[in-house]
């Protein structure tokens, strides 16, 4: 693959894969914190334009992998509301 053929879903999983190493770059650089949902929200559509690209090209492994990414930034997504709306209770 050169960069003269790359179709949409390269460029969409390409997306989505620099969505997730950026935040979690800017996490461990303490430039992000993980008590801010916008790092769950970022890493959630990564996750899922990843999954959009493998709808092309299939993989069953990094679909494994990628379902578990965006659940698990559901689940932080929901958590840190949840602490947002008990601290402004």
């Amino acid at each position: 693959m050169s960069l003269t053929t790359l179709v949409w879903h390269d460029v969409v999983g390409t997306v989505g894969v620099s969505m997730i190493v950026v935040s979690y770059g800017l996490l461990q650089a303490r430039k992000v914190s993980s008590d801010n949902p916008t790092f769950y929200v970022v890493n959630g559509i990564g996750a899922a334009l990843i999954l959009l690209s493998l709808t092309v090209e299939f993989n069953f492994s990094a679909v494994i992998m990628e379902g578990f990414w965006l659940l698990i930034s559901l689940v932080g997504i929901w958590r840190t509301l949840r602490a947002r709306r008990r601290g402004a209770d």
